[in-house]
């Protein structure tokens, strides 16, 4: 695989969520989904102790309303409280992994499947477009930045096109525990290669309406990354 490249980007960081104007009024979700995303992301690495204080100070709440925050970001498997040391960032283990891949290839299976019956045929030409010209050339070119950022895109529309909320919601729980992690597989030799590979046949069947060729392929290209997680575990987890 190319080297990724290293030309030089101008920044697009976004200011960190939850430190807005008026954050003293921040309600639970907003610090939930804020944590949510520096979790998924690893700007809080596992392991890392959420102190109840701190996030109270930077979101200007009382220490109350961390706590029910953190209480949400329990019920997502994302943190752990322990007694005595408060909560602390979930680190997962292959097992772990193991089973939200096998629960991910079915769901990001049935997402293809109802994507295809219910998004608009017209679109998803369009995205066969790009992946056949400019992410094409984001892979042979080794930027692996904007074909991840592509790639995300893709994925959330694909959710979105499905119409199914539930499905929704247990798609985006997975992704917060495992969006790190399937960066890191992208990177892996060969991972991009093939992904394009299986992406692109994977719009051509949603072009044609076929609906069950659609959720094949999308549940193939799950394994397949799997297989690449299981291979490199130990350079990734």
């Amino acid at each position: 695989m190319t080297k990724p490249s290293l030309r030089t980007v101008p920044s697009t960081r976004k200011p960190r969520a939850g430190r807005v104007k008026g954050a003293g009024r921040a309600p639970v979700p907003d610090i939930a989904s804020a944590l949510r995303e520096r979790i998924a992301t690893q700007e809080i690495a596992p392991g890392s102790k959420l102190r109840e204080n701190e996030l109270a100070l930077e979101f200007g709440v009382p220490r109350t309303r961390v706590r029910e925050a953190l209480a949400v970001l329990e019920q997502r498997g994302l943190v752990q409280r322990i007694p005595n040391r408060g909560a602390v960032v979930i680190r997962l283990e292959l097992s772990q992994v193991t089973h939200l891949y096998d629960v991910r290839e079915v769901l990001e299976g049935l997402c293809a499947r109802l994507a295809t019956v219910n998004g608009d045929p017209a679109r998803w030409q369009s995205t066969l477009a790009h992946f056949r010209g400019p992410m094409a050339r984001y892979v042979a070119e080794g930027d692996i930045d904007s074909y991840i950022a592509d790639y995300e895109a893709f994925r959330r529309e694909l959710i979105t096109s499905a119409r199914n909320p539930v499905l929704a919601n247990m798609l985006d729980s997975i992704l917060e525990r495992t969006q790190a992690l399937i960066r890191r597989i992208i990177i892996l030799p060969g991972r991009a290669e093939l992904g394009l590979r299986q992406h692109t046949a994977l719009l051509e069947a949603m072009c044609s309406g076929d609906a069950d060729k659609a959720e094949q392929l999308r549940r193939e290209n799950m394994r397949s990354a799997k297989d690449f997680l299981e291979r490199y575990r130990k350079y990734i987890l």
